[in-house]
């Protein structure tokens, strides 16, 4: 294949790259940025996790460009990444939706048990009012008794993430109820 001035320009921004040159990164970074993203969305469908997944291609392409032993298939190898973070994500979005189903399962009504005390009414209803998400981590929390650590493993994300989710979900939760128990 002829070596167009693009594709030249990207192999010398590599080669700075791999040297070291800050402003060659920069320069990269523009020039690739906007089709990475529409890359991801194509693929995700979802543009805030098209951001999230190019953001973290750039991250990879920081920590592995050192590597990359043909300067010249950038293009390429870069996609594949952006690719790969793609599959990743919806990967995860496909673990979540099997987790929250379960979770819903679980939280059925019992058949032939009758009326729960009220307390527990309120705790249900405040549940069914909170996100996904909420719902999720607090039920890997208490109902599956994991540590944060493991539901940050569980659910691919930092720990941080996860005690700042759990806070979170539980003032919602609290908020829920109290407002269900003036109802």
């Amino acid at each position: 294949m002829a070596q167009t001035p693009d594709r030249i320009l990207d192999e010398l921004l590599v080669i700075g790259c791999q040297q070291g040159d800050l402003k060659a990164f920069e320069h990269l970074v523009s020039r690739w940025h906007v089709r990475f993203k529409r890359h991801a969305l194509h693929v995700t469908g979802d543009s805030d996790a098209g951001t999230e997944i190019v953001q973290e291609t750039w991250l990879e392409i920081v920590r592995t460009i050192p590597r990359l032993k043909q300067p010249h298939s950038f293009r390429g190898w870069a996609f594949r990444i952006v690719s790969n973070k793609a599959a990743d994500w919806i990967r995860r979005q496909t673990r979540q939706r099997a987790m929250q189903k379960e979770l819903a399962h679980q939280h059925r009504e019992p058949v032939g048990i009758s009326r729960p005390d009220h307390r527990k009414d309120e705790l249900r209803r405040g549940l069914q009012e909170l996100s996904d998400v909420s719902r999720q981590i607090l039920s890997l929390k208490y109902l599956d008794n994991l540590s944060t650590s493991e539901i940050a493993n569980a659910l691919d994300i930092p720990v941080g993430t996860v005690k700042s989710r759990l806070f979170h979900a539980r003032e919602q939760l609290r908020h829920g109820i109290e407002r269900n128990h003036h109802e």
